[in-house]
């Protein structure tokens, strides 16, 4: 279904595209040898170049090209074997050279396209226009005085990709399912680790509306956005205001806006600047970026597997759900856990355990799957004691509920809890002994016709073995004493 918003005067369009920021995933900066690390006190982490000494030269970090390369690849784009650093001037007091550099007219990276999943189960294309190599400014620190501004260069000169989206995307969800997958695919290829509350991944949102079938009208960007849920809020927000410009009269103003979210409103931050306001430049300090086709072949035999083949992968050879494939390749982490419960195992019973009761567990004790105190190994062992009757499927959660507590192997909780599963067809038929004995009534009743008085057989047989009765033999053994 089309989103649309209902005005006044009309049915109006949205129109929006992306531009990502990414901080590349590498343990020194873009053009100087300084740490990365997050989180690090300020300004402990500044090299000359990066604080904007006269004289100081740039050297390209060749981890970091690699890094674009393989996103590039992985975003299936045109990977330009040349390509050029430009100076981008302006003024601010985080960014100590004047200037920031960057990549204008000649990127690592060209056109390339992305496939997105939406709720209703439909896929669409989004073009990518580009992906640029630049450094990121410093940070200003508003908060830590009353009339003053601190500045921490920590950040200044860290690797960034700017990852440009066509304006292929036509509602907030569009906009979320966009950012959720390439934030997916970065993880994958461990470009960026997509950290987008420490900031190693923001969005720039530009809006526009229109009446449907009409050209473009003047857009707005809605600057830093760092949440999906924020970038999705923005777009409704932002695509609301113009619609009331627009029926009002009134026109709008290309401009760079801010995205309040207490309010759930966008307010003014400045005009938008073209790139002539920049006085963009080749940088004179950096020669072209020249690569070779055959070390790029060499990075793409290289990439590992990525979501959308993998997703395919478990549909077509394990047998499992679109939905179930798509969820256990949301998170690279959680394709890896899967994988280890899988192997040598049925692939559905596993991904029926792990998106079940083990996600349960790792909600209801506030785990990820990264510090989960249930191992994937202990996961396949837990499978395997159910498969060779050990364990019943009901005494199984409860030894995995132990598990989540203790992060004890499952051989080791089933000793210790007397939970194995009694497969003694003589212990079995023994307790059906006794309850029929206790039920003589009930059994004639049985007997007489009332066939649905079997459960209470069942039920009463399994309570008084608590549950450990292994529950084929429990009806094989009903059926022939009560027959």
């Amino acid at each position: 279904m089309s989103y649309t918003i209902e005005g006044s005067t009309g049915t109006w369009e949205v129109v929006i595209g992306l531009e990502v920021h990414a901080q590349v995933t590498s343990e020194a900066k873009l053009f100087s040898g300084a740490a990365t690390t997050f989180g690090a006190e300020p300004n402990s982490q500044v090299s000359f170049i990066d604080a904007g000494f006269p004289g100081m030269l740039p050297v390209i970090n060749g981890e970091c090209v690699a890094q674009a390369v393989r996103t590039g690849l992985g975003l299936n784009a045109q990977v330009n074997l040349w390509s050029r650093f430009d100076r981008k001037n302006y003024f601010y007091a985080d960014l100590p050279q004047g200037y920031q550099i960057s990549q204008f007219a000649y990127p690592i990276i060209g056109t390339g396209q992305i496939e997105i999943q939406l709720a209703d189960g439909s896929t669409k294309q989004i073009g990518i226009t580009r992906l640029h190599l630049e450094q990121d400014a410093g940070k200003s620190l508003h908060d830590q005085h009353p009339t003053k501004s601190y500045i921490d260069l920590n950040r200044s000169g860290v690797a960034l990709m700017e990852i440009v989206s066509e304006p292929d995307l036509r509602s907030p969800e569009e906009a979320g399912a966009y950012l959720t997958k390439l934030r997916q695919i970065l993880r994958y290829l461990g470009t960026c680790d997509g950290n987008m509350e420490q900031g190693s991944l923001r969005a720039d949102v530009n809006v526009s509306v229109r009446r449907p079938g009409e050209g473009f009208r003047t857009r707005c960007e809605v600057k830093n956005v760092n949440s999906i849920r924020f970038v999705m809020q923005a777009v409704e927000a932002e695509a609301r205001r113009q619609v009331e410009l627009w029926e009002g009269g009134e026109e709008v103003v290309q401009e760079t806006r801010l995205f309040d979210t207490t309010r759930g409103v966008t307010r003014s931050m400045r005009s938008k600047e073209d790139a002539h306001d920049y006085r963009y430049f080749p940088d004179p300090d950096l020669p072209p970026l020249v690569i070779e086709q055959a070390w790029v072949d060499q990075l793409k035999a290289a990439l590992p597997e990525l979501p959308d083949a993998r997703r395919a992968r478990y549909v077509g050879d394990f047998g499992l759900t679109p939905y179930d494939a798509h969820v256990l390749t949301l998170e690279k982490e959680t394709a890896a856990f899967y994988e280890t419960v899988a192997k040598g195992r049925d692939p559905k019973v596993a991904a029926n355990w792990l998106t079940g009761d083990f996600f349960a567990g790792l909600n209801r004790t506030g785990h990820s799957i990264g510090d989960s105190p249930v191992t994937a190994a202990h996961l396949g062992e837990l499978l395997d004691l159910i498969a060779d009757s050990t364990l019943s499927g009901k005494l199984a959660k409860e030894v995995l509920e132990v598990m989540f507590e203790t992060g004890k192997a499952p051989g080791v909780v089933v000793e210790e809890r007397g939970l194995k599963q009694v497969t003694d067809t003589g212990a079995i038929e023994a307790v059906i002994d006794q309850v029929m004995a206790a039920n003589a009534g009930k059994v004639e009743e049985y007997r007489s016709g009332k066939d649905k008085l079997f459960g209470f057989f069942v039920g009463q047989t399994m309570k008084a073995m608590q549950g450990k009765g292994n529950p084929a033999l429990v009806n094989e053994l009903l059926k022939t004493k009560l027959g």
